[in-house]
């Protein structure tokens, strides 16, 4: 008798009846009669012929004035798989809240109504949440292998607008207003909880929440084309966006950007390994940082008023912020977050935005105000700034020492 016949394992059959996740794709729409009929149409048969999971298309009318909701009500009737919804009132947060809460999906998604994203990234785009690698997933158009065609000031609008954010907030995304978005139902329902802003901030504020929170963000790279006939106004966005920082940067630093989620720790896969214990994060973090703070904003003007005498406001400014600021980093590297090692270059990056901001407030204020007028508006600009640079360093050694 042949014994290796005998050992052989009997053949196994493949079981391929497990249900897929669902898909839940909003597209939110203002005032789009024209391009609706076309973008339904469009991905409708992407989404019928090469798409390989359950699906809907929700369409959400948020404050329209023309026909765009008689438009997506035909559409529904028309198309047994398109659900439209209309609100009141506007903006594109608005818009996702409203239908990623009510979504009986197990993902939800959205993209622009102007398709200016390749839709061949869809599926890589889904498939990262819905194999549970992922809680939220983004397209990107600035990591290597996205392809974009797009106006010079939107391009260098963009790319400031996420250095910021990678810099200041410590982001890993490279790309947070990219409109082709998924994520999990049971995950993004507990951060849209904590999200305040309902029009274009949305966007960062749920990703910066997400990552906080330490979730993952998975990007897609896409070829992504520019529709110049488009709702978005690009200066008014990026000072509502810089407002939106600055309310996220406080809410972190307090303690309330904090989101119970569904997410499992990650575990062993071997059965027999054995693991380190995970390390403890303290949790007088912030008085510590709060503390060296004040210090070094009582130590900037005590600097800044005797070298007024005899330097201008911008070289006073500059003195002054580097004397506080080395001994604010290396106070925060031995007693805050005790590492041997600090993010310096991402301290430098930041003092770049930090000094012509408080420039800037120092030349504002009258000539006749006073030096008490001068440093008051500095040192008031200087806390709020040293606020981001809290949330991002604290992000960056709470990743380093979760285990």
């Amino acid at each position: 008798m042949d014994t290796r016949a005998a050992l052989a394992p009997s053949p196994r059959i493949l079981d391929t009846g497990t249900g897929a996740a669902s898909v839940d794709i909003v597209i939110p729409v203002l005032n789009e009669e024209r391009a609706l009929p076309g973008c339904v149409r469009t991905l409708a048969a992407f989404l019928d012929t090469a798409f390989p999971l359950p699906w809907r298309i929700t369409i959400v009318d948020n404050g329209s004035t023309d026909a765009t909701w008689p438009v997506a009500a035909a559409l529904a009737g028309r198309f047994e798989q398109v659900h439209a919804l209309r609100l009141d009132v506007r903006g594109r947060g608005a818009a996702l809240r409203a239908a990623w809460q009510d979504s009986p999906a197990d993902i939800v998604a959205y993209m622009d109504v102007d398709l200016s994203t390749d839709l061949g990234a869809l599926f890589p785009l889904v498939a990262s949440v819905a194999s549970g690698h992922s809680e939220i997933a983004i397209g990107t158009r600035l990591a290597h292998g996205a392809r974009t065609r797009r106006s010079l000031r939107r391009e260098v609008i963009s790319r400031g607008y996420n250095a910021l954010l990678r810099y200041g907030f410590g982001a890993r995304f490279t790309d947070a207003q990219c409109g082709f978005k998924a994520a999990r139902t049971d995950v993004v329902g507990p951060l849209m909880a904590k999200v305040e802003d309902d029009s274009w901030f949305f966007d960062t504020e749920l990703l910066l929440l997400a990552e906080h929170n330490g979730l993952r963000v998975h990007e897609v790279p896409v070829d992504w084309i520019e529709d110049v006939d488009s709702r978005v106004r690009i200066i008014r966005t990026a000072f509502d966006d810089l407002r939106g920082l600055a309310r996220v940067a406080w809410s972190m630093a307090m303690g309330r950007a904090r989101v119970e989620v569904a997410r499992s720790e990650p575990t062993p896969t071997h059965p027999d390994a054995v693991v380190t214990r995970p390390r403890a994060v303290p949790v007088t973090r912030f008085a510590s940082f709060t503390v060296i703070g004040l210090f070094s904003a009582i130590l900037y003007a005590l600097t800044y008023v005797p070298l007024r005498d005899n330097w201008s406001p911008e070289m006073t400014n500059l003195g002054a912020l580097v004397l506080a600021g080395v001994i604010n980093i290396e106070a925060n590297r031995r007693w805050t977050f005790k590492r041997r090692t600090t993010p310096h270059l991402r301290a430098a990056m930041l003092f770049t935005v930090i000094y012509p901001l408080t420039t800037m407030a120092v030349l504002a204020v009258p000539p006749g105000a006073g030096r008490a007028a001068e440093v008051g508006a500095v040192v008031a600009t200087y806390c709020l700034l040293t606020l981001i640079h809290f949330a991002a360093l604290d992000r960056w050694v709470l990743s380093r020492t979760r285990y």
